[in-house]
């Protein structure tokens, strides 16, 4: 049965999204560096593959999914002396690819500046954009400066995708955006959220990707974090997995038949039928658990550190590079340690009993922090949808509080486990 039927899907189409003032940013002045633990030697053995860097939250689209409400520039954002010095500090600590991201990254006006540096140093550049603004000039450009591979945002058929990126005429200029790209001699790539309005487009997708000769397609569950929680039913429920993986593994095989790489994100997950054919590609062949402070570094344009850029900066962010070095947030920050200390005795709820406990840890840290207020009970899993359904249950989210409308905010929710087919369709708020 569809995700949603077709009055439900509509009404949500047409109504008018959440409207809300432009977020308001700290005080930066009032920023204190956290203290950092002790060198450990196990520490050592971890480097950051990868670097998403948002250089600006500047934006020229408004997109559903944005955990940050991007729009408007942090109002401290590093000057480009403090960002070229972060490349150089990337580099001296092993990273291998810098990803810039935004808001949206070619906003900032010295964004080929960065680009060059990366490339100078040594490390793989790319981007993720919205398109709306990538013209053949700045495409041109940007493959001057050394842009490796571009990943364009798209979302579904047109309507769907201006309606979560929020800004008419956004899916057009998207496709626009990947041709300018490939013309300039730019590894095109694709990335797509899965949600309720989304989902049934995902074959269509793939279509386009086919047609513009995309390289890689990378999918990942929107999370209920910053705009996305104003919006709770557009949100897949964590028994709608058991429509969508069946979805996934029928596009893993279409895909790899255009040649065309299929990438479940790190919150697509986990261990059920269909594993080891999505993450094959992997050298385990599964998930091995949330990379944040293991594999990858997440940096704000305000040069506070993550182990990952998309979650939360309170309570996730191990320091600043105006207060410490990289190498020693990244060996010493107990916020970026998370993932590398992280135990079973930290998992909770039905995780915590699961089978694939000690490998999963529940898979990524982002996906359950913003729905719980901590990591460690992870709802949106393959493998625990089948289990209860082969016990006659399954699994609701519902929103009990609406997040306040700042920079990767949260809404507060509750867990409602019932009998299968109980809920009604759609709702995830009271």
């Amino acid at each position: 049965m569809p995700l949603l039927d077709d009055a439900t899907r509509e009404a949500i189409l047409a109504r008018p999204r959440p409207v809300r003032a432009l977020p308001i940013f700290p005080d930066a002045s009032a920023r204190k560096a956290p203290a950092l633990g002790e060198a450990r030697p196990e520490d050592d053995r971890w480097r950051p593959v990868i670097a998403v860097w948002e250089i600006t939250l500047r934006c020229d689209l408004a997109c559903r999914h944005c955990g940050s409400r991007a729009g408007v520039a942090r109002p401290d954002e590093l000057t480009t002396a403090e960002c070229l010095d972060v490349v150089r500090q990337l580099a001296e600590l092993g990273t291998r690819e810098v990803a810039i991201i935004g808001g949206e990254a070619y906003l900032r006006d010295d964004w080929l500046d960065i680009l060059r540096a990366i490339k100078h140093h040594g490390m793989l550049p790319t981007m993720t954009t919205g398109g709306r603004g990538m013209t053949r000039e700045r495409a041109q450009a940007a493959a001057n400066a050394g842009l490796f591979s571009a990943s364009v945002s798209i979302d579904g058929d047109e309507r769907t995708h201006d309606r979560l990126r929020g800004v008419a005429g956004s899916y057009r200029s998207a496709l626009e955006a990947m041709r300018n790209l490939r013309e300039a001699g730019v590894h095109v790539t694709v990335n797509s959220q899965i949600n309720r309005l989304s989902a049934p487009h995902l074959d269509a997708i793939l279509d386009r990707l086919i047609e513009v000769r995309a390289r890689t397609w990378m999918l990942q569950l929107t999370v209920a974090m910053g705009r996305a929680a104003d919006e709770p039913d557009v949100l897949l429920q964590p028994y709608d997995l058991l429509e969508v993986f069946p979805r996934l593994a029928a596009l893993k095989k279409r895909a790899d038949g255009a040649r065309i790489q299929f990438l479940p994100g790190s919150n697509v997950g986990y261990f059920g039928p269909y594993e080891a054919e999505l993450r094959g590609l992997r050298r385990t062949g599964h998930s091995t658990g949330c990379g944040a402070g293991r594999t990858s570094i997440g940096l704000e344009a305000d040069g506070n550190i993550k182990g990952c850029p998309s979650l939360p900066s309170a309570g996730w962010a191990g320091g600043n590079v105006r207060d410490q070095p990289i190498a020693a947030i990244w060996k010493r920050a107990a916020a970026l340690r998370y993932t590398r200390d992280r135990t079973v005795s930290d998992l909770w709820g039905y995780c915590a009993s699961c089978y694939y406990a000690d490998t999963c840890r529940a898979g990524c840290t982002w996906t359950t922090d913003v729905l719980f207020g901590r990591p460690g009970n992870n709802p949106y899993c393959h493998h625990r949808a089948l289990e209860m359904q082969k016990a006659g249950k399954r699994e609701r989210l519902v929103r009990v509080e609406s997040p306040p409308g700042e920079p990767f905010d949260r809404g507060r929710f509750e867990l409602v486990v019932e009998d299968d087919a109980q809920a009604p369709q759609g709702e995830m708020s009271p």
